[in-house]
Parts: C-alpha cells; sequence; structure tokens
C-alpha cells in the first residue's frame, strides 16, 4: 500500500493530514502520528497508537490549490509512506501478538528499509465470499453454509459483505451488506451442479470490491477443487491481485476431486496478496478453520516505512519482510502483501 502525504505542520492546532493512496482510497492519518512516522519528535512529541494509522471512508473530489501564503515558521514535507501490514502466527497457526518494532526487518527489492512506526489494525473489514457451487459440493454443502455463517457471526461494528456463488460461471448472490441475515438467505439458495470457474469468480469479486465502503479489503474463498471452467488465466489473476488493495484467504476442501496443483495454486494466490490458505481435510474441521480464518483477518501488525527508492517509476516494488530471532520466542511465521506498483 503506497502514500503520497503532503502536510504541514503549522501550529498544534493542526492535527490531520489528507493521505492519497495509488489505489484510489483515501486514509487518514493524525499529524501527531505522521510526526511520530516521520520522526519529527521535536515539533510534535507523541506516541503512535493504533488510531494513529486508523481508517475513513471517504470521497475523493477535486481540490483547489491553496492559498500560498503561509504561516511563519511552518514545516512542509513531501514524504512517500509505505504500509505493509503483517499477520504473524506460530507452528499451529495462532495469532502472535505483543511483537516489538525490532523483531521486523523489511526489504524492498533486496534493500533494508527503516521502519519507522507499527501500529495494530482494528477497523471495519469489507469482505468478499466466494462459494463453490460446483457438482462436487453436493456432500459438503450444509457444513459449508454453517461455516460461512459462523465467520458472519464474527463480525464487528462497520464489516460489510458480498456473496459470490462459482460453477459454471460466478454470480453475485447478495451485494454488499452488513445484514447477516440476507447473506445466510442467500446461501440457501446455492444448489451445488456444474464446473469450477475459479479465476472468473475472483476476477468477478474484485469488480465487486471496487464498490466497498471500507480501506480494508478481502476476499474469502471456500472451494474444493481447481479451476476447470474460467476465461481468465491464473497470471491474469495474480496481476489483477497484484495492482488490487484487497487480501484473499481461502479454505481448501481436500478430497479426491482436489489435486496438489489445485492446492499450490490456491496458496499462491493467497500469498500474493498477504492472505492465507488453510486446508481443511475433514468437515468436522471447519469449525476450527473459521475461527483461524478470522482470527487472520482481524489480528495484524502495520508496518510503515518511507522506501529509499524515491523513483516515481509505476514499477512493481517486491517487499520481504523478516522476522529477527528473540530469545524464548518459538519459531514464528509471517504473512504478508509481496510487493506494490510505485506511483507515477
Amino acid at each position: 500500500m503506497y502514500i503520497n502525504v503532503r502536510s504541514a505542520f503549522a501550529s498544534r492546532n493542526v492535527t490531520r493530514a489528507t493521505v492519497s493512496f495509488a489505489t484510489g482510497h483515501l486514509r487518514t492519518l493524525t499529524l501527531a502520528g505522521l510526526a511520530c512516522a516521520l520522526g519529527l519528535w521535536s515539533v510534535y512529541p507523541c506516541a503512535l497508537s493504533a488510531q494513529s494509522l486508523s481508517e475513513t471512508s471517504v470521497s475523493i473530489t477535486p481540490r483547489s490549490r491553496p492559498a500560498s501564503k503561509k504561516p511563519s515558521g511552518s514545516i512542509r514535507a513531501d514524504v512517500n509512506l509505505v504500509q505493509i501490514p503483517v499477520s504473524v502466527t506460530d507452528s499451529s497457526g495462532r495469532p502472535v501478538r505483543g511483537l516489538g518494532l525490532d523483531t521486523f526487518q523489511v526489504l524492498e527489492d533486496g534493500v533494508a528499509q527503516p521502519v519507522s512506526a507499527m501500529a495494530k489494525e482494528d477497523a471495519p473489514i469489507s469482505i468478499g465470499l466466494l462459494f463453490d457451487a460446483s457438482a462436487s459440493m453436493a456432500g459438503k454443502l450444509e457444513r459449508s453454509r454453517a461455516a460461512i455463517s459462523q465467520l458472519l457471526g464474527t463480525s464487528v461494528a462497520g464489516d460489510e459483505y458480498f456473496l459470490l456463488e462459482f460453477n459454471d460461471s460466478p454470480k453475485i448472490l447478495s451485494g454488499f451488506t452488513s445484514d447477516q441475515g440476507e447473506i445466510v438467505r442467500a446461501l440457501g439458495y446455492i444448489q451445488p451442479q456444474g464446473w469450477t470457474s475459479l479465476f472468473d469468480a475472483v476476477h468477478l469479486a474484485l469488480n465487486q470490491m471496487k464498490k466497498a465502503r471500507n480501506s480494508r479489503r478481502a476476499l474469502v474463498v471456500l472451494s474444493d477443487g481447481g479451476d476447470n471452467n474460467s476465461r481468465y488465466s491464473l497470471g491474469e489473476i495474480k496481476s489483477l491481485l497484484r495492482e488490487s488493495d484487497v487480501a484473499m484467504y481461502a479454505i481448501g476442501m481436500l478430497g479426491p476431486m482436489v489435486t496438489p496443483g489445485s492446492i499450490r495454486c490456491l496458496r499462491n494466490l493467497t500469498n500474493e496478496t498477504g492472505g492465507r490458505m488453510f486446508p481443511v481435510a475433514s468437515l468436522s474441521q471447519l469449525p476450527d478453520v473459521i475461527d483461524k480464518v478470522s482470527v487472520a483477518l482481524r489480528e495484524q501488525y502495520i508496518l510503515a516505512y518511507s522506501p529509499t527508492n524515491p523513483a516515481r517509476d509505476g514499477r512493481f516494488r517486491r517487499v520481504t519482510v523478516k522476522l529477527l530471532p528473540r530469545i524464548g520466542l518459538p519459531r514464528l511465521h509471517a504473512s504478508w502483501r509481496v510487493g506494490y506498483y510505485a506511483p507515477q
């Protein structure tokens, strides 16, 4: 996620700055939080909190250039700031909380970056639910419906969902809504039949996600097989996911219809976005996996840094996050979005 911040610290009465994302979203940072992130302690001493990186839904409207008259003593800063959401789990897939900034190392195209701030993300999410309705799901339908209902039960204020089924082709069953009952009722219309158009479903879901109210966005896919009926290719969908600001999580229901290649495909797509793929060997494991998906959606660290490469060339920047070993900590696993496109 790439941000261009232009702010003026004219006085301590100025408390907010507008942040423009390359993805088209807007977010606001408190200047107190931004001052911490940029090291401007002498200008605006503060302590960064989760609210410093909180999200808000706003509309994008043209703004006139402010008057050139500036208060004396003001400090202006043109800063490129990148935020990377990172999920950290232990060997059992449980989230790891309470890690310090010194636990993380961030590299961009192989070059270490100075991480200036860290916060926990706790804003509402816009979630797209992608339900495999192909013929092979016939014996798994009721448990799968119950799993989606369980996930809906973990909602917080401000969350919204849409429901999409896919078999021979994808179809939106319910547009964005905060009414969980509407999603549950739409689940009742699903009848398994036909083939599996997974890639087309992701493409349609990304288009639908453009209508989301929240800046935090995620897709949750529940499927028991790989794609066998899409117009779009794996490579095309990976490119679209890279360009989007959407995390993807997948529940892969293992069985005779699921090949190792299908699992690799789901894992590749989710890893590209900083999400995860959760394999399910038995339907009895679904409730536990849904709990893990819910936690993965909520428990994230947000790392902020100013990239050492200032070029505005529109190229893809590959990001790597490393967890530095600490005495007393077990082996941990980090998931993050693998990169972003620089602005032009």
